[in-house]
């Protein structure tokens, strides 16, 4: 079960990365100005069952942002 939470966390943070770099890339405003759009919640990654991202939650790792979203607990 470790190994499933370790992937499952990787991949969400692999999924927010590239979330924020697409919003940074698409927005002319962002890239004059240098600052990068702020985006903290998403939908995790398909492949994962539910059961493993309220465990991660339960973690302290993520928190719930909406119904379905979930967002970094500790941002760096």
């Amino acid at each position: 079960m470790k190994e499933e939470l370790d992937r499952a966390y990787k991949a969400f943070k692999k999924r927010l990365k590239i979330y924020q770099n697409d919003a940074y890339s698409s927005s002319p405003a962002a890239q004059l100005s240098g600052n990068k759009p702020t985006i903290c919640g998403i939908t995790p990654p398909d492949g994962f069952p539910p059961e493993v991202w309220d465990e991660l939650v339960a973690k302290g790792k993520l928190k719930k942002s909406g119904r379905l979203t979930y967002e970094l607990a500790n941002p760096k």
